[in-house]
């Protein structure tokens, strides 16, 4: 169902905030870690490392998503998805979430249930025992999203951006380009004769290509690969969230090396694996001779420090890829 048809007829203006969380709270998954969840000023999580890492992220209708492309559903998972895999890039485990709703007034509270599945399924599934444990709503002209995770190091160090070395091996965990093909699929195929975004079109692009639409909509992280790698030495690390060229340079600078990318590596759509967006798989360096964790495969070497932040097969690659203040075109849909 869309976002704007309701079975039961009742929008979140037709209802206080209180009756919205009422209905919502109860789909929520509950944290392990929580001490106090869910309806205080705050939530109170146990730290048994006495650290642990925190981000936060945003998706908004229009640059972020489109509305006639993803369900309610697959919002709430994505949403949990993508800050699941930055504190997997830590090193950390996913525990706890906090949510963060701005929706239009005639947002049906039935989306808002449905988005709490999404949520719910997307850390069952990817972050066993995290949970949502806590967050607000509130009205808007543009559906918002917020979320800020929480994660504990377990004891690990955190494994940073700024740690890889000349001569350590490059691997990537977690498919590349499919993401961004999918999208151009829904582009190219799931819009209307004048070019706006149609349900119907992109749910028969969906039927016909469900892992490359799936790997947009509802990316699957591999979140368990973050704490393994950083149990296996990893020297650097982080989410391949803008491309892994854009997201490669950002490493290769903050360690000061080059990354050397080897094409045959890279799958059979080279362009898309190293300029598409939203693949949330894991870039990490690790010291030579180590035995490669989870799904992490080799993709290249690090180099010292040269001109360039990455080459491929010896050439130059740009640093482009996902960047909302340019690639967003002002469409909604």
């Amino acid at each position: 169902m869309g976002f704007t048809d309701s079975a039961d007829g009742q929008s979140v203006a037709d209802a206080t905030e209180g009756a919205v969380l009422a209905r919502i709270v109860p789909r929520l998954p509950a944290a392990e870690a929580a001490i106090v969840g869910p309806g205080d000023d705050c939530a109170v999580m146990s730290a048994p490392d006495s650290r642990f890492v925190v981000t936060t992220d945003m998706m908004v209708h229009g640059p972020d998503f489109r509305q006639a492309w993803s369900t309610p559903w697959q919002l709430g998972w994505k949403a949990a998805a993508t800050n699941l895999s930055d504190v997997a890039a830590m090193g950390a485990r996913p525990t706890g979430l906090v949510v963060a709703l701005a929706v239009p007034e005639s947002t049906p509270v039935r989306v808002l249930e449905e988005f709490s599945d999404g949520l719910r399924s997307a850390c069952e599934s990817l972050a066993p025992g995290c949970g949502v444990v806590g967050g607000d709503l509130s009205v808007s002209a543009t559906f918002t999203i917020a979320v800020t995770a929480f994660g504990d190091l377990e004891g690990r160090r955190p494994v940073m951006r700024s740690g890889a070395r000349p001569g350590d091996v490059v691997a990537v965990s977690g498919r590349l380009g499919a993401a961004s093909r999918g999208l151009d699929l829904l582009f190219s195929h799931g819009v209307d004769a004048t070019g706006a975004p149609d349900a119907s079109r992109a749910q028969s692009v969906a039927e016909q290509h469900p892992h490359l639409v799936g790997a947009q909509l509802t990316p699957q992280p591999p979140i368990g690969d973050g704490p393994l790698a950083a149990d296996a030495g990893a020297t650097a690390m982080m989410d391949i969230s803008d491309g892994l060229a854009l997201d490669a340079s950002r490493l290769a600078r903050a360690s000061q090396v080059t990354l050397a990318f080897e094409s045959l590596l890279l799958g059979d759509d080279v362009d898309a694996a190293l300029h598409g967006g939203e693949d949330h798989g894991l870039l990490a360096c690790f010291s030579p001779g180590t035995q490669m964790p989870g799904g992490f495969e080799r993709i290249g070497m690090v180099g010292e420090r040269g001109a360039d932040d990455v080459t491929c097969d010896g050439d130059v690659v740009a640093a482009t890829g996902w960047d909302p203040y340019t690639a967003w075109d002002g469409a909604v849909g």
